[in-house]
């Protein structure tokens, strides 16, 4: 826990306290990462869980399943036809998937991965897998060849599953076992783990739900300006900020529409989205949706400018030189949701790069908004694109930092102080 404030330790010791009847079933899948999943099984018990393991035959080329064996003190799953934990218990992987609380699949590869989202059950770990209860939460974190990460069946795969409400701790870009660079690179285990937690949280029995009744909007990803048909004004933002948060206001209980630029996250099981471009396309979506919301929460990395002459054709070199283009502002979202708020709730974003507090604080003046969410996006990090972030709250009563946390830990976060500001 360092780096966290004493209020936070003592928060994250409770945290744990509570999680030590909590049961996680970890599945370890045949990748090169394999030998990781010891050190996420260990995080996982430091912070109070009782584990077991259920790993392909592949797997055990990595790891043997005398390492399982010995961290958890129960027998590792291997076989359909073996016994399992218990000698008198003929139907193992049943029993394992009745067990749980949690799932998490480290590493994942790309063929259990499809195995998972096809209901494919030939072994031990995908019968388990497919038979976890529907209110055992999965968690993926897939690891393998950027190729295979990127292949169309793999995008394709993780996309159903996370329609169908599983989570994943994505890959980090980095060089690979094979010698490739890309994304594929299995994620921290500090983060998978963290993750993991938070999903337990998130299913903890009598989990109060305090947005039930209430209709979120919500911003994420960038915008695309265009110059051309081809060519555009564009930013950084991955999106996964704003799909985080949608995520935790479902598990609130919130009825939840997410406006999206252009990105390639998944939708949140049970988040109605609605896929914009532009811009104005942005503005005029949620300002929409915003008429009949109860809160707004406008994650989005909205461009300020505009080309104000974008041409209808490819601008070709030689012919139509593109030396300078004449640039218009675009609608302001969150002042404009904030003028016409009364009594609702809307919340902002800053990224800065210097002067964090001095910025977000002028910012939420300017705005007139009822909070903002400011992250330094020169830190590692907190910066585009990474797992985590390290953010500051800034309302009229003052600023809250945050240690750093992953984004899904952040929107948890401000899903609790939104809760607080309607009250």
């Amino acid at each position: 826990m360092a780096g966290m404030t004493d209020e936070a330790k003592t928060d994250a010791a409770k945290t744990d306290v509570a999680l030590r009847s909590a049961h996680v079933l970890v599945a370890v899948a045949g990748g090169i990462a394999a030998y990781k999943a010891a050190e996420v099984v260990r995080g996982l018990q430091k912070a109070g869980c009782d584990v077991r393991v259920t790993m392909t035959a592949e797997a055990e080329k990595f790891v043997g399943t005398a390492t399982f064996d010995a961290l958890t003190g129960h027998t590792t799953l291997t076989g359909l036809f073996e016994t399992g934990h218990d000698a008198a218990d003929p139907i193992a992987h049943i029993t394992a998937a009745g067990w749980a609380d949690a799932a998490l699949v480290v590493p994942a590869t790309a063929n259990i991965i499809a195995k998972v989202a096809c209901g494919i059950a030939d072994d031990a770990l995908t019968t388990a897998l497919v038979a976890l209860p529907a209110d055992v939460p999965l968690l993926i974190a897939p690891a393998m060849n950027v190729h295979m990460w990127r292949a169309a069946a793999t995008q394709a795969n993780l996309k159903m599953l996370a329609s169908r409400g599983v989570r994943f701790v994505y890959p980090e870009t980095g060089r690979l076992a094979c010698g490739d660079v890309g994304e594929g690179k299995l994620a921290p285990v500090e983060q998978i783990v963290e993750e993991a937690l938070a999903q337990l949280r998130r299913s903890h029995a009598g989990r109060p739900q305090p947005l039930a009744g209430k209709h979120v909007v919500i911003t994420a990803g960038p915008t695309h300006e265009a110059i051309d048909p081809v060519r555009f004004i564009g930013n950084r933002s991955s999106g996964k900020m704003g799909f985080a948060i949608a995520a935790a206001a479902v598990a609130a209980g919130a009825e939840v529409t997410l406006v999206a630029g252009p990105c390639t996250q998944p939708t949140p099981a049970g988040v109605t989205r609605v896929d914009v471009v532009s811009a104005a396309q942005m503005y005029a979506a949620a300002r929409s949706v915003f008429a009949d919301a109860d809160v707004a929460i406008c994650a989005a990395a909205v461009a300020d400018y505009t080309p104000a002459h974008p041409a209808d054709h490819k601008l070709k070199k030689g012919r139509e030189e593109l030396d300078h283009i004449d640039l218009v502002r675009t609608t302001d979202i969150l002042a404009a949701l904030s003028a016409d708020k009364g009594d609702r709730v809307v919340v902002g974003f800053a990224a800065e790069t210097n002067d964090l507090i001095a910025n977000a604080q002028a910012k939420l003046a300017r705005k007139g908004c009822d909070m903002i969410v400011a992250n330094d996006v020169s830190r590692a990090d907190s910066t585009f694109g990474s797992e985590t972030d390290r953010v500051t709250f800034i309302t009229a009563a003052g600023s809250e930092e945050l240690p750093t946390m992953t984004k899904t830990q952040v929107a948890d976060e401000l899903v609790e102080r939104i809760a607080r500001l309607i009250r």
